[in-house]
């Protein structure tokens, strides 16, 4: 894309300046990758700009809510132009002034070929660029020329594939730190663990903090997600029960090369009874917000209370910490476990914290429960299967028996259903009723 040097200063201007304030405060609550609260913008501010091209610009932007104490901040690579072609119209954050007269069209740039190139091209070369910094890893090869396209599924942050052979994860929220999803898979790779693709290349801010910004890794072509396969009507009813019991294994092994590769610690003797008291905080908060979870709460803390005096919890260690049939790829014969960024909503502490392996396997559990209940009609008993396919695969492999657990697992399993009423609530009221279903199994069951 061309651009008159009219246009390039008015690039400069326009993100030097506090032209983008309104256009921003407008755009950013319509993408799916923004996780502010749904309250009002009161403030949008370039925290950093670096000039990748003429007309366009890296930024970090710091956005502040009406109700949030602490303001956010979000990467974004944006581009100006006074015609973009008709592929990147979707893509439209608002129209400007030119100094020229001419009005200018602000663009989301990640979505342009020619600055998905540039961007692996970057970070390829390596080095430092304004508050940018770019390193590949030892002995890895980013290859030049491949062509990209965006991942359209991506939410929380954006994906590009180059060529089929390397994908490269933009982390769309931003915040101080190495992101877990570059940590984690490169201490897995590093301890020889395999079924997590290892990241090749990464690049950072050091403005207005450190903090990963986004990373590259091997693209696994020709791979299907879990959750696809589950609700694939070849595979969802028969087979995937031994894709179940395959999973339960990968988890199993994954948890044991996560304590391999990064410290554990037991629990404290008063682990449980605070862990009770969490959830169960939890639980009043969800049901005043949720009348039909009020009826099940006295046999929710009931569950709580018998996992307070089951004895010692699982060590606690290092978790994927949203392991659900979406972060998991079916590809040659065997599953792959992807994404362990965390909630991003999350502080940083929070989503790197040693937890118990139960939250990663209820995780999965309420994923088969969900993908249950989709499709054509409700299959409960498919899931159960699934449940029980993927807990005998943890235990040949993760070093305890889930189902052996039976206090514990309710009580974990239990208060993630109470997260998923609220959540579902609040964002899918069409789906509140398949955690309500859990919350009525699992307290009928007591």
């Amino acid at each position: 894309m061309n651009s008159t040097l009219a246009e390039m200063d008015g690039v400069r201007s326009l993100v030097l300046g506090s032209s983008l304030t309104e256009l921003l405060r407008r755009w950013l609550p319509g993408q799916r990758w923004y996780s502010g609260s749904g309250h009002r913008i009161t403030d949008v501010s370039v925290a950093a700009a670096t000039e990748l091209a003429p007309d366009c610009f890296h930024l970090l932007i710091r956005v502040q809510e009406s109700t949030e104490r602490d303001a956010a901040h979000y990467q974004l690579v944006l581009g100006a132009t006074r015609t973009p072609p008709p592929r990147l119209r979707h893509c439209v954050v608002g129209r400007v002034d030119g100094p020229d007269g001419h009005e200018l069209v602000v663009y989301d740039a990640v979505h342009d070929h020619r600055v998905a190139v540039l961007l692996l091209d970057r970070i390829r070369r390596g080095g430092t660029t304004g508050h940018l910094h770019f390193e590949s890893f030892p002995r890895s090869a980013v290859p030049a020329g491949l062509t990209p396209r965006v991942v359209s599924t991506e939410q929380s942050n954006t994906s590009i594939v180059y060529g089929d052979q390397l994908i490269l994860k933009l982390f769309r929220r931003v915040q101080r730190g190495t992101n877990p999803d570059l940590e984690v898979p490169t201490a897995l790779s590093r301890s020889g663990y395999p079924w997590v693709p290892a990241p090749s290349a990464w690049f950072c801010t050091t403005v207005p903090f450190w903090a990963t910004l986004g990373m590259v890794q091997p693209f696994i072509s020709g791979a299907v997600d879990g959750w696809t396969l589950a609700l694939n009507p070849a595979t969802a009813r028969d087979g995937f029960v031994e894709q179940a019991h395959h999973l339960g294994r990968t988890t199993g092994e994954l948890h044991m090369a996560l304590a391999s590769a990064f410290p554990t610690r037991p629990p404290t003797p008063h682990h449980l009874p605070r862990l009770a008291e969490e959830m169960t905080r939890r639980l009043v908060h969800a049901a005043a917000a949720v009348p039909a979870l009020s009826r099940h709460s006295p046999a929710l803390r009931d569950i709580f209370a018998v996992a307070s005096e089951a004895g010692d919890d699982l060590p606690l260690q290092r978790i994927h910490g949203d392991l659900h049939l979406g972060q998991v790829l079916w590809a040659r014969g065997r599953w792959h476990v992807v994404d362990f960024e965390g909630e991003p909503s999350q502080p940083m502490a929070e989503r790197c914290a040693d937890r118990s392996p139960m939250r990663d396997i209820v995780g999965m559990l309420r994923s088969f429960d969900y993908a249950g209940h989709m499709g054509r009609g409700a299959h409960p008993d498919w899931a159960d299967r699934c449940r029980t396919a993927f807990c005998a695969g943890y235990g040949e492999a993760g070093g305890f028996d889930p189902l052996a657990a039976e206090p514990l697992l309710r009580a974990y399993e239990a208060d993630r259903a109470v997260y998923e009423v609220l959540y579902e609530a609040s964002h899918r009221p069409d789906w509140t009723a398949v955690p309500l279903r859990a919350v009525a199994r699992l307290t009928s069951a007591r």
